[in-house]
């Protein structure tokens, strides 16, 4: 099935299509509220859509609830350290609001949380063999190739260079492992400027190089990154299912924010998403400022 479109209504960023069955609202403009959640609705009914998923500053929750739609997650400070994003929802298919394997989704999730507990404690160093390298266009070829190895279908199309090339013109940062000259991980940090944030994510091991904290060096070395570059607010929307990936977040420090169900296809399925975040640092230095970036999600290992 092919990767959902990316389009505009009215000034806000929507992804849409048959594969998540849904509407995802990435990024709504001020002068589109109200208004904009009827209109959300008119095109998921027209689709047969299952759910619309939008992230909802917080200035607008009250017209979304007014139209149907329940708070799933909330990320603190997620807009320039100051205002609270919800992450809400609008269910068309009744069944969809229910995630499956429920209790084993809570036990890798207690588990998470049990390995909050490390953080601040040092994390294993990285294998001496392996080391961390900023990746541009020139590598897009070679990074989709691990996109494809390790996902079976994706929400948006990583495995597409083209894709990644975009993405890098419009401030995603990607970053992966080298080990001994070989490409072994890689995930990318997608800046919004404007919010003086970034969603890490993207994350992809190879099966053979997984276990080795080759994740969480990525993970500490973007949230450096972008945050030289004034962002104050980290996020991440990652796999329910993936003990690996949400014990990597918990013991880096990030705070559950919420469970989204049934929201994402990914790995060959439409599975629910756990939404992480840090606490908003200082504000950023005066002068910093840039695009905006778009969405995407957190993976496996």
């Amino acid at each position: 099935m092919s990767p959902d479109v990316l389009a505009t209504i009215g000034a806000s960023q929507v992804q849409h299509g048959p594969l998540n069955d849904r509407i995802y609202l990435m990024k709504l403009a001020r002068e589109d509220c109200p208004g904009m959640a009827p209109r959300l609705e008119r095109l998921a009914r027209r689709q047969g859509y299952g759910k619309i998923f939008a992230k909802v500053p917080h200035w607008a929750v009250e017209h979304f609830q007014d139209h149907g739609f329940s708070t799933e997650a909330v990320v603190p400070g997620l807009l320039r350290g100051r205002e609270a994003v919800h992450f809400m929802a609008r269910y068309l298919k009744l069944s969809r609001r229910i995630p499956r394997d429920r209790v084993r989704l809570g036990r890798i999730l207690a588990l998470a949380q049990a390995r909050a507990k490390a953080a601040g404690r040092p994390r294993r160093p990285l294998p001496r063999d392996c080391e961390i390298v900023p990746l541009g266009p020139a590598q897009a070829e070679e990074m989709a190739a691990i996109y494809s190895r390790v996902f079976e279908s994706y929400p948006f199309p990583v495995q597409n260079p083209g894709f990644l090339r975009r993405g890098m013109a419009e401030d995603v940062r990607f970053f992966g492992v080298r080990r001994q000259g070989e490409l072994a991980a890689l995930a990318s940090a997608e800046i919004d400027r404007e919010g003086a944030n970034a969603e890490m994510t993207d994350f992809a091991t190879l099966p053979e190089h997984r276990g080795q904290g080759l994740a969480s060096a990525l993970l500490e070395h973007m949230g450096r990154a972008v945050r030289e570059e004034g962002v104050r607010t980290l996020y991440t929307i990652a796999r329910a299912a993936s003990p690996g990936m949400n014990a990597v977040f918990a013991r880096a420090g990030y705070r559950l924010a919420g469970t989204l169900p049934n929201n994402t296809h990914i790995a060959g399925s439409i599975e629910t998403m756990n939404v992480w975040s840090t606490p908003p640092t200082s504000p950023p230095p005066s002068g910093v400022h840039g695009k905006t970036g778009n969405g995407s999600l957190a993976a496996v290992p």
